[in-house]
């Protein structure tokens, strides 16, 4: 099928060197399109606690128009998995600080990825029985402190006790910039809480947060109106895996199901929407024209056999897309954004790292003017 795109473009997109240009996002103005996508790395201290070698490792990449960081849990019961950083307690956000300054200190900006896991999480890593909108367990196993584990049975949510998960968003945004991120994005992604609210065999549910699709998108719309609340509109924005079969999630009607989250995210006017590309180009599209505001585009399956190219966001700057985000190819590459500028070769990180802990496959890449 031959698509043709409507949505009315930038100039930018489509010249030579449209990613290394400047763009205003909310209150920030990146010096380029690139954008450094959240990674699960594993590396935090016992309490959730971000550390020197974290401070380290984003700095290191601060040359992105924009970084996200990994997934951090707003509670202890979002936590997923073990080694990951918090933003609930005074002595996390303390520990943070250091993260945040360095970045801005090397010309950066920084949002911190708010990250529920919902029922993808264990006993063994927080201590607590997982909830999540129904008695319903995820596919597959879990990473705990001794190993992965079977996904266990998570408690459903009690109607009135939604509320509060919602809110627990705005309350680690409110926390994130008390660290000095620049922003927020919420975690609404690959089979974590809000992403189980959205389907339709994790969410079982015969109140107002289940059943038709105004009812799904509903804890959604909940947790970005509360953090824009909190932080302000400028300073939100929110990631989404549409048709995304992540820990077992299912979704129906999906480009019905997402035009109606991004119309009542719309009125919301957060900084902006990070899609995957979890579904097809004709989906896409189509969401790229139901969405009036900045989207970010990760033109390629997260933990699938490609990484983003630099054809690939020349081609979604091309169709709309504002900005372009990068995973894997910034572990091996903390000069990702020169190297695509010069058509300079990049490196491949060690997959073998992605999780180990330490400093080894971390901060141990080199920039290529330092023979990386």
């Amino acid at each position: 099928m031959t698509l043709i795109e409507t949505h009315p473009q930038d100039t930018s997109r489509t010249r030579p060197g449209g990613l290394f240009t400047g763009y205003r996002l909310g209150g920030l103005t990146l010096p380029n399109r690139v954008v450094m996508a959240p990674m699960t790395r594993a590396r935090a201290a016992a309490g959730g606690l971000a550390t020197p070698s974290m401070a380290t490792y984003y700095a290191q990449r601060a040359t992105a128009g924009l970084i996200v960081s990994e997934g951090v849990q707003p509670s202890l019961i979002g936590q997923s998995n073990p080694g990951t950083p918090g933003l609930y307690t005074d002595e996390q956000v303390a520990s943070w600080r250091p993260v945040t300054d360095a970045v801005h200190a090397n010309g950066g900006r920084i949002f911190a990825q708010i990250m529920h896991g919902g029922r993808v999480s264990h006993p063994d890593t927080t201590g607590l029985v997982p909830v999540g909108p129904s008695a319903v367990p995820a596919a597959g196993e879990v990473f705990t402190p001794t190993g992965p584990q079977a996904a266990p049975v998570p408690r459903a949510l009690e109607t009135g006790e939604v509320p509060e998960h919602a809110r627990s968003y705005a309350s680690a945004a409110r926390r994130a910039v008390d660290a000095g991120f620049d922003g927020v994005e919420l975690h609404g992604a690959n089979g974590y809480l809000i992403s189980q609210f959205l389907s339709i065999n994790s969410n079982l549910r015969t109140d107002r947060y289940g059943g038709s699709v105004a009812n799904r998108v509903r804890f959604a719309v909940e947790a970005v109106e509360a953090t824009i609340d909190a932080v302000g509109a400028a300073r939100t924005g929110i990631r989404l895996s549409p048709g995304g079969t992540f820990w077992g999630v299912e979704e129906k009607d999906v480009p019905e199901l997402y035009t109606v989250l991004l119309g009542e995210l719309a009125r919301l006017e957060p900084a902006y929407v990070h899609l995957e590309a979890t579904t097809d180009d004709e989906v896409l599209l189509a969401l790229r024209r139901a969405w009036p505001g900045t989207l970010i585009m990760n033109p390629v399956l997260p933990l699938g056999p490609a990484r983003t190219g630099r054809a690939d966001a020349d081609r979604w700057l091309g169709l709309g897309a504002e900005l372009i985000s990068f995973g894997r190819s910034f572990i091996a590459n903390p000069d990702l954004v020169e190297r695509l500028r010069g058509g300079l070769p990049l490196e491949t990180e060690d997959a073998a790292t992605y999780y180990q802990g330490g400093d080894t496959g971390y901060v141990t890449y080199s920039s290529y003017r330092h023979g990386g």
